[in-house]
């Protein structure tokens, strides 16, 4: 069977995830799979990357010699009671890495998901994202993080249907990621980040 390109596959109706994944070998940009639909992503702005390097970079120090692995946005992974496949900004997986079967290139079991919100996604990755997200067993924790003024909202896992949220307001503010034991400090999150 010939498959369509990923530019023209968006524009039809419904795909297998295996149509998706095999489209996602080749493509040339990173898409995302929901129920059917491939979604392009969103290329991001220079804040955003400011952000996300920072945030990895605080949790790559943080994670050293703990036994995690740390993933940015170009990681895949697999949510399989929604049919989604997604590309979070940053994810922090234990080890060891459970791939989904008969994949190397699709990880199923992160325990916290970071995100840095803009204009265009913020809705989508505070409702259907983590409503997604939260069928993972794994998972355990979720941050956004904005990317126009100091502002990060937390939700930490407490039981099967219960998840507290703080939320966090200017650089003097630091957030306790529990299920990795890391501290991180507005301040550095932000470094170099001009509003």
């Amino acid at each position: 069977m010939v498959l369509a390109t990923v530019e023209t596959a968006i524009t039809n109706k419904s795909y297998t995830a295996e149509q998706y994944l095999e489209l996602e070998v080749s493509a040339e940009t990173r898409n995302e799979y929901w129920n059917g639909e491939i979604r392009p992503m969103p290329g991001g702005t220079p804040t955003h990357n400011k952000i996300g390097s920072n945030m990895n970079a605080l949790l790559w120090f943080g994670l050293k010699g703990k036994p995690y692995d740390l993933f940015i946005a170009d990681q895949r992974l697999a949510i399989p009671d929604r049919s989604i496949y997604a590309y979070p900004d940053i994810m922090v997986v234990p080890r060891p890495i459970e791939l989904q079967a008969g994949r190397k290139d699709t990880v199923m079991n992160p325990i916290l998901i970071v995100e840095v919100l803009s204009n265009s996604t913020e809705a989508y990755d505070r409702d259907k994202k983590f409503s997604a997200y939260r069928t993972i067993p794994t998972f355990q924790e979720y941050v956004l993080i904005d990317q126009y003024y100091p502002h990060v909202e937390h939700y930490v896992k407490q039981s099967a249907h219960q998840w507290l949220f703080t939320e966090y307001d200017g650089l003097d503010a630091q957030v306790m990621l529990t299920s990795i034991s890391i501290e991180i400090s507005l301040a550095d999150l932000y470094e170099n980040v001009e509003f």
